[in-house]
């Protein structure tokens, strides 16, 4: 009796015995403009989203953990200058770089944030850092930085993040504001947040996101990337990783409401995140898309953009990229 007792706890905790067949999904943002992408950038694109799955796969295949993974492949995405995150953030109204990043760990519903942070070469660890060296799970602005010298995490000069692309960007929103055609604040910009969720072999599940947020954005603003809930999401059952207009992300819990739909209602996975991405959110008026992947493996990557760039490592160890719509 007391072993079937300690069975079924394990089983209520959500601790997950049985081995699994790793499983690794990225993304480097939604919201793609087809005629920007040219073919010398999408070969880059590509190069760096097959080394981010390399990195993040190299820990599954050795039986570490998907905290790891997703870890590795995300800080090979920020160290890229093509992706809205770390090295390639977008610019605020006031032309500097501000990065949210958030990291959770599924079978102990562990996570770590950090939002506006100026200073930090890799934001993921620093989330990372706060969900396993603090006390809290979200740190914000000077106070995360100074934590982040307390516990080791690199910080660089300002300048490190400076890229032209990302600047002249700024100039054309900043143009784009102050004309009387202007677009809807939002769908204009630039989406190019990171994400990765992964399985390792045995069985847990971790997701993580980061970003720059949105180019021109002002007053401190915080998107749905470093919200656990709304951007990042990891239970015993599900991980999340979205990219789009926070705003709505956030109003609509997205990344909790697919893990719910999974481990409640037991909808598969690609059915939950579908509807939250192609239904949910375009009713309250935001677009972009996830990556979603269940405890069995399963896995989608619905967007409702142009495109969104992403790729994934399956059960059968096969790596596939793409970045628009196929």
């Amino acid at each position: 009796m007391r072993i079937c007792g300690l069975l079924l706890a394990s089983v209520l905790i959500g601790n997950v015995s049985m081995a699994a067949t790793p499983v690794l999904v990225i993304h480097g943002g939604a919201g793609v403009i087809r005629k920007d992408l040219t073919p010398e950038k999408e070969k880059l694109v590509r190069a760096d989203l097959e080394t981010a799955l390399d990195a993040g796969y190299s820990v599954l295949k050795s039986g570490g953990s998907s905290l790891d993974a997703v870890s590795k492949a995300i800080v090979v995405l920020e160290d890229s200058p093509r992706f809205n995150a770390g090295k390639g953030a977008v610019f605020t109204h006031e032309g500097k770089n501000e990065m949210d990043s958030a990291i959770m760990d599924g079978p102990t519903l562990r996570a770590g944030a950090i939002a506006g942070v100026h200073r930090v070469k890799n934001p993921v660890l620093l989330a990372r850092a706060v969900m396993e060296k603090s006390p809290h799970v979200m740190l914000s602005g000077d106070g995360a930085e100074e934590f982040a010298k307390t516990v080791g995490i690199e910080l660089v000069d300002t300048s490190y993040f400076r890229t032209d692309e990302r600047w002249q960007q700024l100039q054309e929103a900043l143009k784009a504001e102050s004309s009387k055609h202007a677009s809807t604040p939002g769908r204009a910009i630039h989406y190019g947040t990171v994400g990765a969720v992964a399985l390792d072999a045995q069985g847990r599940l971790a997701a993580a996101t980061s970003t720059g947020g949105m180019t021109n954005k002002r007053w401190g603003r915080v998107g749905d990337s470093p919200i656990i809930g709304a951007g990042t999401y990891a239970n015993a059952h599900c991980a999340v990783s979205a990219t789009g207009w926070g705003e709505f992300y956030i109003r609509a819990t997205a990344a909790h409401d697919i893990c719910a739909r999974v481990e409640y209602a037991k909808t598969p996975v690609a059915e939950a995140a579908r509807t939250v991405v192609m239904d949910v959110v375009p009713k309250l008026g935001g677009d972009g898309g996830v990556i979603a992947l269940d405890a069995e493996g399963n896995f989608a990557t619905p967007f409702n953009t142009d495109g969104m760039y992403r790729g994934w490592i399956d059960r059968e160890g096969k790596m596939h990229v793409a970045l628009l719509k196929e």
